[in-house]
């Protein structure tokens, strides 16, 4: 793992602040989409299945800071839709980035030749590029050739004028083992980024593909056998070890899915960005009035499948900071 000492210290005590004010529930990373549209359809993605009025809305700044501001997160997910679409979308990173908000911005990377000069390299802000597999691969999941050159090359581009760069990567029934390994050694080692990200995909019910999700099984089998051999450990995640412990099946964990809130153009969504079970005006109506207990595996047959990182990698935190024992593992990962 590695995440900056600096930022996991404010997290630490962010949390630790929390607990002391005897809070239950908290934010640790709000998903803000201030917008739904995207310049690909993605047969894994159902968000530009929103209708054509909805898909040419774009959020005000003035509500995308307040959201993050009324529920206090220290860290700062944007994504989408594609985020680069929006025409306010540096000042909403500036103005998260002045507030010393931890920003990742979430992109397929196509824009950013036009957009990165609107841009300043900063401790605080991260581009999180999404690449899915090596070229072949890639391409087939946004069906669009040319697309994984594309964002391999605003990947290079990024690093050389001095941004921070993390990947986000979805596996699907068509990868292997192998797969998982090949796109990850070559964004650890050849494209040397700074960190990142993987997700097994949940089966979202608005998305055109349905037939190829993962299994809890799966996941587990894929996962236990990419990781073997010493991959693991030698990889740059943004992950903690107890989340990579989950997604091998070493360990078992509740989803905490409040604890990344997904904040859109229609309100806090219930119960997580995977699913919609209505709305929320604010954080603090997310958390009251949301049957949390009603969701998971075992209570919602919908999230049987799911081991997203949105539901699981705050529990992962959470039981980290809770065991010295794990702490010092978490530490020794940097």
């Amino acid at each position: 793992m590695t995440i900056p000492v600096r930022q996991s210290l404010r997290v630490g005590g962010y949390i630790l602040r929390q607990k002391l004010r005897r809070r239950e529930k908290f934010p640790l990373l709000v998903e803000l989409e201030p917008l739904f549209a995207c310049n690909l359809a993605c047969a894994g993605c159902g968000k530009i299945q929103h209708p054509a009025g909805v898909l040419k809305r774009r959020m005000p700044v003035e509500q995308a800071i307040g959201a993050i501001e009324e529920c206090g997160a220290p860290m700062v997910s944007i994504a989408g839709g594609e985020p680069l679409m929006h025409p306010q979308i540096a000042e909403i990173v500036r103005r998260l980035v002045a507030r010393k908000k931890y920003v990742y911005l979430c992109t397929n990377a196509l824009l950013i030749p036009k957009k990165l000069d609107q841009f300043t390299p900063s401790r605080y802000f991260a581009w999180t590029v999404h690449i899915d597999g090596l070229r072949e691969r890639h391409d087939a999941s946004v069906c669009k050739e040319g697309v994984f050159d594309e964002a391999v090359a605003a990947v290079r581009e990024c690093r050389r004028r001095g941004f921070r760069v993390t990947t986000n990567t979805t596996f699907y029934s068509g990868d292997s083992p192998q797969t998982v390994i090949d796109v990850l050694n070559y964004l650890n080692d050849d494209l040397r980024v700074d960190q990142m990200m993987i997700s097994p995909a949940y089966a979202y019910e608005k998305a055109p593909d349905q037939e190829h999700f993962l299994g809890v099984r799966e996941i587990r089998d894929l996962f236990r056998k990419a990781f073997a051999g010493g991959n693991r450990r030698r990889w740059r995640f943004n992950h903690s070890p107890l989340f990579l412990d989950f997604l091998e099946g070493k360990v078992d964990f509740p989803c905490t899915a409040w604890a990344i809130p997904s904040y859109s153009l229609y309100g806090w969504q219930r119960p997580c960005y995977l699913m919609s079970d209505g709305y929320a005006r604010t954080y603090q109506e997310l958390v009251d009035e949301t049957a949390w207990e009603s969701y998971g595996r075992g209570r919602d047959p919908r999230c049987e499948n799911c081991m997203a990182h949105c539901g699981y990698e705050p529990t992962a935190i959470f039981a980290t900071l809770a065991s010295l024992k794990e702490s010092l593992r978490a530490i020794r990962t940097h």
